[in-house]
């Protein structure tokens, strides 16, 4: 699993992702801040994120597609705190050099209609950032919160699931979560319905624990509470 972005020159974000074995080489630096998230949760567990892009605003198309072009990606996970136009490159890179990669576009934090051009494979979505950034054609995840989730196909719904029942007290990286299960369930050949199940069941584990990284479940954890 490779990590392509642009930090500052603190080391922190890439701390865990380290740890984790993610492939971090290809992270450019500059002597400018890093992105950062100032996450705001009530009691509730629902939060409000103000977003600082930092460096991810100055990660180049050139700096992606040098970053792709030298792997061959099952798929790339892409999300908007970078520009539409790195977000393009990256589905351009990745898709010459596998034509069947998944290409998936979080559409985090929504900041306008998707633009057409981009053609992801799938697009997530939540309930708030569809009414800004619109659906496109194809597959689409629609994260409803404690309600679920939906699968649509060009519009039709295909499938349908609930999370597991959870003491939510932080959504942080909730949708992260989602995201990352449902592309990987995808590319174990996993049903769509099966395979938005177990997002659910990722995100809800996230939401049920505090911060964002740290929150994010182990393939083990995910298995326990899918079996439970």
């Amino acid at each position: 699993m490779r990590f392509v972005g642009r930090i500052g020159r603190d080391e922190f974000p890439l701390r865990s992702l380290k740890q984790e074995g993610v492939d971090v080489g290809r992270v450019v630096r500059d002597d400018g801040e890093s992105g950062v998230a100032v996450i705001l949760v009530p009691r509730s567990g629902d939060n409000v994120i103000v977003v600082a892009p930092g460096a991810n605003r100055r990660l180049t198309p050139d700096e992606v597609t040098a970053a792709v072009a030298d792997v061959t990606p099952d798929a790339v996970i892409c999300q908007q705190e970078i520009s539409s136009d790195a977000v393009a490159a990256a589905f351009a890179a990745a898709r010459q050099t596998r034509a069947d990669c998944l290409c998936c576009l979080n559409a985090a934090p929504a900041r306008g209609p998707v633009d057409r051009e981009l053609k992801p494979d799938l697009l997530i979505v939540n309930r708030y950032e569809r009414e800004v950034a619109g659906t496109s054609g194809g597959l689409v995840a629609l994260t409803l919160g404690a309600e679920g989730a939906i699968l649509l196909d060009d519009g039709r719904e295909v499938a349908r699931a609930r999370p597991p029942q959870i003491t939510a007290v932080d959504g942080t990286a909730a949708g992260d979560a989602f995201c990352a299960a449902l592309v990987f369930s995808l590319l174990e050949g996993r049903d769509r319905a099966e395979a938005l199940v177990r997002a659910c069941a990722a995100g809800a584990l996230a939401a049920s624990r505090h911060g964002a990284q740290p929150s994010l479940p182990t393939a083990a954890e995910l298995e326990a509470v899918l079996v439970s």
